[in-house]
């Protein structure tokens, strides 16, 4: 995507009132080679927010985006966006491979996932960025979208340990203070 379109779209983020913060210096130190969570995700529009403030912040990414999205007119737009397509429907498109490859054999390497894997209420997060992030031995990088103060930003970096359970407990209590846009849609932290 064009320096001028991201300047534009950021521009335009910024007159719609949304604040977009700055990372402290232990993100912006890993912002080149990370797992970013986005979260919480209730809205396409979470996407838009997201991929404004990262183009600000200079990341390159690649987003993972439902393949569902990836038809006409849409399609060519969301890979310049630096969109993958997932199908989500099948555990054997070999996106934690893909993606393992991606931190292999790319020295700056950026993935963005949304935990939860879709807009609609679940009972619990997805487990693959948790598992890229350990497998490529990166850190989590945790991202929040705050639609009540309009702000973006980062809560920190999580570096995981290998114990799934505890760790995924550490990283969602960062966001029991969540405000997304459709609060209904959003899962409750337990």
């Amino acid at each position: 995507m064009g320096n001028s379109f991201k300047r534009l779209w950021t521009g335009t983020v910024r007159l719609c009132g949304w604040h977009y913060l700055e990372p402290d210096a232990d993100v912006s130190r890993h912002l080149d080679r990370c797992v970013i969570i986005m979260a919480p995700h209730t809205a396409i529009a979470d996407f838009l927010l997201g991929a404004g403030y990262l183009w600000k912040l200079g990341v390159n990414c690649r987003i993972l985006i439902k393949k569902e999205f990836f038809r006409w007119p849409l399609g060519n737009l969301l890979k310049r966006f630096g969109a993958i397509p997932v199908d989500r429907g099948n555990p054997r498109d070999g996106m934690i491979e893909r993606s393992l490859a991606g931190f292999r054999d790319n020295e700056r390497f950026t993935l963005v996932i949304t935990p939860e894997g879709t807009r609609k209420k679940v009972t619990r997060w997805k487990r693959g960025f948790y598992e890229i992030a350990t497998k490529a031995g990166v850190p989590v990088l945790l991202s929040f979208i705050d639609y009540k103060n309009k702000t973006m930003g980062f809560k920190g970096l999580f570096m995981p340990t290998g114990n799934y359970d505890a760790d995924i407990k550490e990283i969602k209590n960062n966001y029991r203070d969540a405000a997304p846009k459709h609060p209904e849609g959003w899962q409750t932290i337990d």
